[in-house]
């Protein structure tokens, strides 16, 4: 009898827990919404930094818990979360909400922009690896473009395509017809790869940021290994993600360095 007591107990404390942990309604979301506007507006308003500070904490949790507990992730609720990271000071947690606001739309400008602002405020200044600054200006279209507009622009090329050989059929080959094809169909070609490449780097490539303040990055996954480099790396760093060990991330630099942080000192995107 007393065992089925304690069985009743645990079931009552897990239903609690899961209606706890329920999805906001949508009134509730637009509420905070609001709320987080309110407080991101009456901290850039006033002179008192203890006061601002606080504002912009409390429009932190806010806009939080709109996507913890509202499960809502979308381009510009993390560049606004990020903006008030940023004016508070966090530079690394507003860095990792402008990457993950770029993640979902890469053709923002002001996401663009800031995310710039943010990075050249950092203490460490690692240059990005020569062959990939090449890269990113010979295949601008691959890294400045979203997925959605390359799949868009993909569509509409082979639509072109397709049209041009319906035409074709009906009333034979042309000189400008020709050209349009051929360019239709590279360019059908060129963001269909360019899609397919990036989909799969999303799906199978981390990446991170230093959310710490400071952090020694050491060679190997333990604190009696030697530290990677001369000084300490410090919060705003972005990394690929090569390894994760419990507890340790073997983290990859944009100059192509490698070396291990604890897991605690950084957060993925």
């Amino acid at each position: 009898m007393y065992k089925k007591f304690i069985i009743l107990l645990f079931i009552l404390f897990v239903c609690i827990g899961s209606l706890a942990k329920a999805d906001l309604t949508k009134e509730q979301k637009k509420e905070l919404f609001t709320q987080a506007n309110e407080y991101f507006q009456q901290a850039n308003s006033t002179d008192n930094q203890e006061k601002a500070s606080e504002l912009y904490e409390k429009a932190i949790l806010s806009f939080n818990k709109i996507i913890d507990d509202g499960n809502v992730k979308n381009a510009r609720l993390y560049y606004n979360l990020a903006n008030a990271y940023f004016l508070n000071g966090s530079i690394g947690m507003a860095i990792l909400n402008y990457r993950k606001a770029e993640k979902l739309d890469s053709s923002d400008e002001n996401i663009k922009k800031n995310l710039a602002f943010a990075r050249s405020r950092r203490i460490d200044k690692v240059a990005v690896n020569t062959e990939k600054k090449v890269m990113q200006t010979l295949f601008f279209w691959h890294y400045d473009f979203s997925m959605k507009i390359k799949f868009i622009l993909t569509c509409i090329f082979f639509g072109t395509l397709c049209l041009c050989g319906a035409i074709t059929i009906r009333k034979g080959l042309t000189g400008p017809l020709t050209v349009t094809m051929i360019i239709s169909g590279l360019l059908t070609i060129l963001f269909f790869v360019s899609v397919f490449i990036e989909y799969r780097s999303h799906h199978d490539t981390s990446y991170g940021v230093i959310t710490a303040g400071e952090v020694i990055a050491r060679q190997g996954d333990g604190q009696n290994y030697p530290p990677s480099f001369k000084d300490s790396l410090h919060e705003g760093m972005e990394f690929q993600l090569l390894e994760s060990r419990p507890r340790w991330y073997h983290i990859k630099l944009t100059d192509d360095s490698t070396a291990w942080i604890p897991s605690d000192t950084a957060e993925l995107i």
